[in-house]
């Protein structure tokens, strides 16, 4: 949507509405960083295919796990970038929010994908462990090691992302820690070198398919509750109730509703019983901006009710 500040305020049935969604999280920083997304996809694309290669050369279920690692490296860069592009997409009378919620979708996707994979990489490792198997752990450690150099690299790209932008933080922190990755199979390779304990490789994919789980079951859980349009965990529901409950002139707030438009942004409607009277355009501004600055809630929308019998949608005061 553009990045603008726009509301509205009318008379209906003694109903008015205040919708704000100005300053949304769509950093202009992130439109800096596509070199950056296009350099890493490209370098771990390349990579993936190097070390499946050698992977099946040198007889490694280590190499051909974290080859397996490196592709969750590629959809992890594809979905922020992609979530930084549909970002920038305008709505439309079809899709009135934009595209924003392509990026709850790519993440479940990512996460299902990835469960499927590892699965049948941690089938392998354990069927090896019957019939060991010769490994080349020379082949293993520089492979290995031309990992760390190129997510080392790729992480350095992100290095000075803005704090705010969560794709920007989580493509760096995703790239730093597969470079620790692969140098845990640096270590297995020499240690098969020195000992010539060919069980160590298989071990040794199935801890990478363990770190592999452990990262993706929170993006399955955090894309399943996204996609479910719960609240998000940042934000706490009871806090903003009472926020909005002790604004001046409040009596009561009902049929609040808080869900995230994408992986970055959150959008928020809710009733406030005001029996005064109408407290004014400045007073939803006010409500807004608090809404944005305090919870990070950036797409706002204030229905004032003077009387709650009134509301049309009745006295559920479920939120």
């Amino acid at each position: 949507m553009p990045h603008e500040n726009h509301g509205h305020s009318g008379n209906h049935k003694g109903h008015d509405h205040a919708d704000h969604s100005g300053g949304h999280s769509h950093s202009h920083a992130t439109a800096n960083f596509d070199l950056a997304f296009l350099i890493g996809i490209s370098l771990n694309v390349g990579f993936v295919v190097l070390e499946a290669i050698y992977g099946f050369a040198a007889n490694s279920m280590a190499l051909l796990a974290d080859a397996g690692h490196n592709l969750s490296d590629v959809f992890g860069l594809l979905m922020a970038w992609g979530a930084a592009a549909a970002g920038k997409r305008a709505a439309s009378k079809r899709f009135t929010y934009g595209w924003r919620k392509s990026s709850v979708l790519a993440a479940l996707f990512n996460a299902v994908f990835l469960l499927v994979a590892v699965g049948a990489i941690a089938v392998e490792a354990v069927r090896r462990f019957g019939e060991p198997q010769s490994v080349s752990s020379t082949t293993v450690m520089v492979v290995a090691a031309l990992g760390i150099a190129i997510n080392g690299a790729t992480a350095l790209l992100f290095a000075r992302g803005p704090a705010g932008d969560i794709n920007i933080r989580g493509a760096y922190l995703h790239m730093a820690s597969d470079a620790a990755v692969s140098a845990g199979v640096v270590v297995s390779g020499f240690i098969i070198a020195r000992t010539g304990w060919a069980w160590l490789d298989p071990v040794t994919s199935l801890a990478i398919v363990a770190v592999i789980v452990f990262g993706t079951w929170g993006l399955l859980r955090d894309s399943v509750t996204m996609a479910m349009d719960a609240v998000p965990p940042s934000i706490e529901p009871g806090a903003v109730e009472a926020a909005l409950g002790n604004l001046p002139g409040v009596a009561q707030v009902h049929h609040m509703h808080i869900w995230p438009m994408s992986t970055t942004e959150s959008a928020l409607t809710a009733h406030l019983v005001t029996p005064e009277g109408q407290p004014g355009d400045a007073f939803l501004r006010d409500v807004c901006a608090m809404l944005k600055t305090r919870f990070g809630i950036q797409h706002a929308t204030i229905q004032v009710e003077i009387d709650e019998a009134a509301c049309a949608l009745g006295a559920d005061h479920s939120h």
